[in-house]
């Protein structure tokens, strides 16, 4: 059954959000929306028309549909599933570079990193987690931070989850393959040692060392959906994620992140984002969008 529509020629201008090749309606807008929010905890509001025309109308062309209209029928309908996912991996930001914010990895090399090493190479267990991890780039940069300071801290049991809603996007990171530009924020010293210059599909590109790799398992996972973690985590990293979610939806992230984490352990959060609800008594702002756990027994009274 065909899910082609005519144009409606009677839609209103002042219904319509973004124009060009396929103008983008209100109706349209609330839709993709609702299915956004619904999938992925990402708030879209009508601010956002500009972005959604830009990161779907080539993708609508290349489907050979008339149409945002006849989009949103196909991705909302039981066969348009795979499209759905699709949406969704054109509509999430994936901007990162390594070393981002820089701050956090210094704080980490000098504050938390010794004790976690120690406790380590003593035979205990350490976690640390790189949620929405994009392209690989923020765990990797974990991962070099950790290896300067123990080379062979892979014998032992410390490992790094980096977890992304996108599976296109994983599948670069799982690669580990960049272009030579990302290596502006990496030392010299660490791209002799752990990258090698290497030719894929005709174009020289900057390979990650498989020591690096071995540190790190890279998984799909919806910050939305239940989250298959026994564990703790010492480190967690969310950095520049919760700033597309509304408020409740970041009260949520948060007060799930405090029930994963020990006494002590450290939450790094991107440059314009602060913790919020119940949870923001149990973390302790320590330094630039850098936080400690210190538990329920922190929560201020009245």
């Amino acid at each position: 059954m065909s899910l082609m529509r005519a144009p409606d020629s009677r839609q209103s201008a002042d219904d319509v959000l973004a124009s060009g090749e396929y103008p983008l309606t209100r109706r349209d807008l609330t839709e993709i929306a609702a299915m956004i929010y619904a999938d992925a905890g990402i708030f879209l509001n009508e601010t956002k028309a500009s972005l959604v025309y830009s990161r779907l109308s080539k993708h609508i062309r290349n489907l050979g549909l008339s149409g945002f209209r006849e989009y949103c029928e196909l991705v909302s309908s039981e066969q348009g599933a795979p499209e759905r996912r699709e949406m969704l991996s054109h509509l999430t930001t994936n901007f990162t570079k390594f070393f981002r914010e820089n701050h956090h990895f210094e704080h980490l090399k000098a504050d938390v990193l010794p004790d976690l090493i120690q406790r380590a190479k003593s035979g205990g267990r350490v976690r640390i987690w790189s949620a929405a991890c994009s392209d690989g780039q923020e765990p990797y940069s974990i991962a070099l931070t950790v290896l300067a300071m123990a080379p062979n801290i892979a014998d032992y049991d410390f490992r790094i989850l980096a977890t992304d809603i996108d599976p296109k996007i994983l599948a670069i990171a799982r690669a580990g393959a960049y272009d030579h530009s990302s290596a502006d924020t990496i030392s010299p010293e660490m791209r002799r040692q752990w990258f090698k210059d290497v030719d894929v599909n005709g174009r020289r590109k900057l390979q990650i060392d498989d020591r690096v790799k071995k540190l790190i398992t890279f998984n799909e996972l919806n910050l939305m959906a239940q989250w298959p973690f026994k564990g703790q985590f010492d480190v967690i990293f969310c950095r520049n994620v919760v700033i597309y979610f509304d408020e409740p939806t970041q009260v949520k992230i948060w007060n799930r992140f405090a029930g994963l984490m020990p006494l002590g352990g450290h939450l790094y959060i991107g440059h314009s984002e602060r913790v919020s609800g119940p949870a923001k008594d149990e973390f302790d702002n320590i330094g630039i969008t850098t936080y400690r756990y210190i538990g329920k027994s922190g929560r201020k009274t009245a």
